[in-house]
Formats: structure tokens, C-alpha cells, sequence
């Protein structure tokens, strides 16, 4: 008797075979590399490097700094990253960065130079966009071992936006739940519940009353 419990025991306790037992192990398998995967791909998005395509060159007295883009050319609303690179490195090194453009805010023409978030030996701006088309500059106030001093990038070409026009973007984007709503609503209106169920509640059964009891 021992030895038949035990055995049942033991079946039961085992893993389930058969197709359920083969999905089952399927279910785990792909959960463990999903987050395995998340594991390994959340600090290489998280520290992706800065890829530079372009560079363009500033005199600012004494020191000369290269400009860094991430995409080139330039395109109004595209997000890309700016490097500020002086020669000999940024320590000892401060200064601010005024940006003069179409489009741009007085708030947000002037910022203390800082280091890039993802390339810590240079300065920058990390995923940035310039609102409009037209010509921008960069201007640099440094301060250094060899005194202040400034230096622009001058008329730096931003074309227009790739793709349709914000206006039109928006707009398309808006048809697809527009018309959705406009066929929720026709269709409420042609089956009229509220009218069905007023017609309902007019159709049930009266009580009918005993007769012999008053």
C-alpha cells in the first residue's frame, strides 16, 4: 500500500506530459529569453553611443571647438545630438552656448555648456531639434587658461522637415478615429436602443389580479 501511494504521489507531483506539458515548457522557455532579452537590451539603449557624421570647425580666440551632428544635413523637427569638442578637452574649461534660429524662444537661446550625457569627455545636447528651416548659429563663450572668449558657427543650413507637413500629419492621423466615431454614431442612430427599450418596457406583461380574493 505504501509503495502504490508513493507511486501515485510521485506521478502526480511530475511534470504534465503530453501536449500540455510540451507547451507548457514552451510558455517558460520564451518568457526566460524575452527577459533575458530586456535584460541585455535595456543598457545598450539606455548608453547607446553617439554616432557623429558631420563636423564643423569654430575658431572662438584661443581655442578652437568641433561641432559635432548626428545627422547631417539638418532637417527642421529632427532629433539628432550635438557634441562641442574643445581642442585639449574640457577641463579646466567653461563657457555657454547661444543658438540664434527661426522659431526659437529667447528662454532657450542661451545654456551653460555641459557635458553630453553619452559622451562625458565633450560637451553637448543630448536628442535635440530646431523648430524651423533657415539659417542658425552657433556661438560659444569660453573661458579658459587663456582667458574669455567667443567664436560662431555661422549660417548652418536646416532644411525642412522630412516628410508631410505637421498640419497634414496631424490630420491624417485624425481621420482613422473621426470616422470611427462618425460610424459609431450613424449606427446608433439607425438601431435607436433608447426607442427599443421604451418599446419593451410598453410590451410587459401586466399582473393580473386575483379576482376571487377582492
Amino acid at each position: 500500500m505504501n509503495s502504490a501511494r508513493t507511486t501515485r504521489r510521485s506521478a502526480a507531483g511530475a511534470a504534465p506530459r503530453g501536449p500540455r506539458g510540451r507547451l507548457h515548457r514552451l510558455l517558460l522557455a520564451a518568457a526566460a529569453a524575452l527577459a533575458l532579452a530586456l535584460a541585455a537590451g535595456a543598457p545598450a539603449a539606455a548608453y547607446a553611443p553617439v554616432g557623429i557624421v558631420h563636423t564643423e570647425k569654430v575658431e572662438a580666440g584661443p581655442y578652437t571647438v568641433t561641432v559635432g551632428f548626428s545627422e547631417w544635413p539638418l532637417r527642421a523637427l529632427q532629433s539628432l545630438d550635438f557634441t562641442f569638442a574643445p581642442e585639449g578637452g574640457i577641463a579646466h574649461k567653461s563657457g555657454t552656448l547661444t543658438i540664434d534660429g527661426p522659431g526659437l524662444d529667447d528662454e532657450d537661446r542661451t545654456s551653460s555648456l555641459a557635458r553630453h550625457p553619452r559622451k562625458l569627455d565633450v560637451w553637448g545636447l543630448d536628442v535635440q531639434a530646431l523648430p524651423e528651416a533657415g539659417k542658425w548659429d552657433f556661438t560659444f563663450a569660453l573661458d579658459g587658461h587663456a582667458g574669455p572668449a567667443r567664436g560662431t558657427l555661422r549660417d548652418v543650413a536646416v532644411l525642412d522637415q522630412p516628410g508631410p507637413p505637421l498640419a497634414v500629419s496631424w490630420t491624417l492621423c485624425a481621420i482613422p478615429p473621426v470616422g470611427m466615431l462618425a460610424y459609431l454614431a450613424a449606427g446608433w442612430r439607425r438601431n435607436n436602443p433608447a426607442a427599443k427599450l421604451s418599446t419593451l418596457s410598453e410590451q410587459r406583461p401586466r399582473p393580473v389580479h386575483d379576482l376571487s380574493r377582492s
